[in-house]
């Protein structure tokens, strides 16, 4: 049973060692791409993430298309950091030279770290999209359906898509709710 459960990790384990992909992207890509945000120091309550975003988030009274240029919108930066840790990963297995034993203990950390930064990802990348379409509905005449259809259609970046949407659907008026009320005689 023993020798059964050996020849199972060392077969299977080994054939998902190597063909475990390296990202799409190069290396100097992701770091390239990476230099665009601001690179934190260690935090042990959030040890895992290695950038973060240069610019704070606007304000939510803040204009919507202000919001888009300041980069509210963007993708998320953890894609690209947990693509730097499977590159180190891959590196790390070319390095154990096929000992599965040397690799887990060597690349538990970074496993880890990405893991966590794909947890992050999905959140993230699912704020800002709800936050997004929040936007469009609230600012145009238009339902969060109707906006994830206009931007299914869209090819260009986040402002092309304010720009379609702008064109084709009228802008809501905010009416001011602060104050006193208007008295009628």
């Amino acid at each position: 049973m023993q020798q059964y459960f050996i020849h199972y990790i060392l077969v299977y384990g080994y054939f998902a060692l190597v063909n475990m992909e390296r990202p799409v992207h190069s290396k100097k890509f992701i770091l390239k791409e990476l230099s665009k945000f601001q690179k934190i120091n260690y935090n042990r309550f959030m040890w895992w993430r290695m950038y973060t975003y240069k610019t704070k988030p606007l304000p939510s009274k803040s204009d919507f298309r202000e919001k888009i240029f300041n980069g509210d919108f963007d993708p998320s930066c953890y894609q690209l950091q947990a693509w730097l840790c499977e590159h180190e990963l891959a590196d790390l297995w070319e390095e154990c030279v096929m000992d599965i034993a040397k690799f887990n203990e060597k690349g538990a950390v970074t496993k880890a770290r990405r893991k966590r930064l794909l947890e992050d990802y999905e959140k993230d990348e699912a704020y800002r999209l709800d936050y997004l379409f929040t936007e469009f509905s609230k600012n145009f005449d238009i339902t969060k359906q109707q906006a994830k259809e206009e931007a299914l259609k869209c090819s260009g970046e986040i402002i092309d898509l304010y720009y379609i949407i702008e064109d084709k659907y009228r802008k809501q008026i905010k009416v001011s709710r602060r104050g006193r009320p208007k008295k009628y005689v």
